[in-house]
């Protein structure tokens, strides 16, 4: 990491076959990826948004050592709500070399003891977090993810190739990095997994889908997590002409749903029509039906799912 004068630190924790589509929700959130399981940026981001994200810290002081970060949290502002100093782990630093648990412990109450404020270690008001990053001590607020999206597997309908939550989550950020003022649309939205992820982050989003038993399954679904289901219809995505901000499509396949060439490029043509940006899933080859329509491919990435079984997901401009 550089010494940019940044105000974010986000730390991820990913499996090795997430690594890629990990990389193109970081572009899609930052502009840049990490190398590394840390991340330092100036743009804020809910980190219960990404399914990779494990925490975020509000950077306040930077120090050399932990005496300097000491003598600066004696400057903060006495607060009437109750505090509690976390050590961070820095995941880039291997499991032998980590700060032991004790130590960390200790780091914790030397730095607390020094913050004006009351101290509650089991039930505070708000967090601190400490971390040793790229050489130096990071001081702020700590904010710690929550995997909504592990609650989201527990629908009632479940479809063998739909997205996994996970996976559907990050397809969405992807999509819509940033949701003020954006609407989408999932034309082929199956059983509605991306459907929900969207909804449960403030998306603006609609769904259709040709199936009606599909359709059957995404209102359930909704149903099942409070959600209106209002915004899904039966409709051919070729009929659609509401123009949206982003279209997501994972386009169909299962041996009741094989498309030719020409339904793949007319379902394209139509995504080119009603959004000015796609995001496209697929486990098949898509570039040259994507070319001949008249599109551009921004970005990719491949989501691997044991040895054989690999996904594509395509960021694509209108």
């Amino acid at each position: 990491m550089s010494h940019q004068d940044t105000s974010y630190l986000y730390t991820y924790s990913f499996y090795e076959e997430e690594l890629d589509l990990c990389h193109l929700e970081m572009r899609s959130f930052f502009g840049f990826q990490s190398e590394s399981n840390v991340l330092l940026s100036n743009i804020k981001v809910d980190p219960n948004r990404s399914p990779f994200m494990k925490h975020r810290l509000d950077i306040i002081f930077r120090g050399a050592s932990q005496e300097e970060i000491i003598h600066k949290v004696r400057t903060l502002p006495k607060t009437t709500n109750s505090f509690k100093v976390v050590f961070v782990k820095n995941p880039d630093i291997p499991k032998g070399l980590q700060v032991p648990f004790e130590q960390r412990r200790q780091i914790e109450r030397e730095v607390g003891q020094h913050i004006p404020g009351t101290a509650n270690l089991k039930d505070p008001d708000s967090l601190f977090g400490l971390m040793f990053v790229n050489d130096q001590w990071v001081f702020g607020t700590y904010i710690e993810s929550e995997p909504i999206w592990h609650y989201h597997q527990k629908k009632p309908q479940h479809y063998s190739t739909a997205l996994n939550t996970r996976v559907a989550r990050a397809v969405v950020n992807i999509a819509v990095p940033e949701p003020m003022g954006i609407t989408a649309i999932d034309p082929c939205c199956g059983i509605g997994t991306v459907l929900i992820e969207a909804l449960s982050m403030g998306i603006s989003i609609k769904g259709s889908d040709i199936n009606p038993l599909a359709i059957r399954g995404a209102r359930e679904n909704l149903i099942h997590f409070g959600y209106s289901t209002s915004i899904v219809q039966i409709k051919d995505i070729r009929h659609i002409t509401e123009r949206s901000d982003v279209v997501i499509m994972d386009m169909p396949y299962n041996l009741c749903s094989v498309l030719t060439d020409q339904e793949k490029r007319d379902m394209i043509q139509t995504a080119k029509l009603i959004g000015k940006k796609i995001v496209i899933v697929t486990i098949e080859p898509l570039d040259a039906l994507i070319e001949e329509v008249g599109v551009s491919i921004v970005d990719r990435c491949i989501i691997k799912k044991g040895l054989t079984f690999q996904r594509e997901v395509i960021v694509v401009r209108s």
